[in-house]
């Protein structure tokens, strides 16, 4: 379980439990990138009853697409065809999915398209939330996504900020893991285990047609985050050796009475 947030004034650990169960909220620069990265954590939020929203800022026409583009189709073709796939994938997660439709390679930052994060942010009212690293020299429009993320969720928690809707507690932020983690300073600082849903998270993946080439990639990750994760466990939690995982970093500290695992 990914620990929660802790709004002020309730006690500490039943706001972790409470967290639990309370929403869930991507923010993906691209139309696959949520599924690649978060669909465990995905899969077990609405496996628990948590409602979960996918914000997509971008569809991955350009950058994201390539297949689709050696095809012959045209662009119009190409975003509607990855709305579709996300779209697909999302139900399949249990979740809700939106589209700003704010162009990729480049994704530029912008004060409205914070502001529409802002508006999503006050909407969901997230107990948690996941998104992109702020490093990755290999494409850009991802720390893009995860600054904007960060910067909403300061606004979302204005008073004067003028966005429907009240202003927002303090959700945890989770950066859910590159593609290149080496070269992002990526450290799996939170283990999560996904195995009694990656057969879910894989049914996901197999929705992105226009990048079936990541399909093996992530199940392989998912492997090797799984014997991490039982390494870093221990003897005494009863795991297999078919243990499925996804690595995220924290951006905030833990807030807690208790020291636990």
């Amino acid at each position: 379980m990914l620990p929660g947030a802790v709004p002020g004034g309730k006690d500490l650990m039943s706001a972790s439990e409470a967290a639990a169960t309370g929403p869930v909220l991507v923010i993906s620069a691209h139309a696959g990138d949520f599924v690649w990265r978060a669909a465990g954590a995905m899969a077990l939020a609405s496996a628990r009853g948590a409602s979960v929203t996918v914000l997509c800022l971008s569809f991955g026409e350009r950058g994201e697409s390539a297949k689709a583009w050696r095809d012959g189709m045209e662009l119009g073709e190409i975003k509607a065809l990855r709305r579709e796939e996300a779209s697909q994938a999302a139900e399949v997660l249990g979740a809700a999915i939106e589209f700003a439709d704010a162009g990729d390679y480049p994704l530029r930052e912008s004060e409205s398209l914070i502001d529409t994060i802002v508006r999503s942010y006050r909407r969901v009212r997230p107990a948690v939330v996941l998104t992109h690293s702020l490093a990755d020299p290999y494409n850009p429009d991802h720390p893009a996504a995860a600054r904007m993320a960060l910067h909403a969720r300061v606004f979302a928690q204005a008073i004067g900020y003028q966005a429907p809707g009240e202003p927002l507690g303090a959700p945890p932020v989770f950066l859910f893991e590159p593609h290149q983690p080496e070269q992002c300073d990526f450290k799996p600082q939170v283990l999560l285990d996904i195995t009694e849903v990656f057969d879910v998270k894989r049914r996901a993946m197999e929705c992105l047609k226009a990048q079936r080439h990541m399909w093996d990639y992530y199940t392989e990750l998912a492997r090797r985050r799984g014997v991490q994760l039982e390494r870093n466990a221990g003897p005494n939690l009863g795991l297999t050796h078919s243990t499925m995982a996804e690595a995220y970093m924290r951006v905030y500290p833990q807030v807690t009475r208790m020291l636990t695992g």
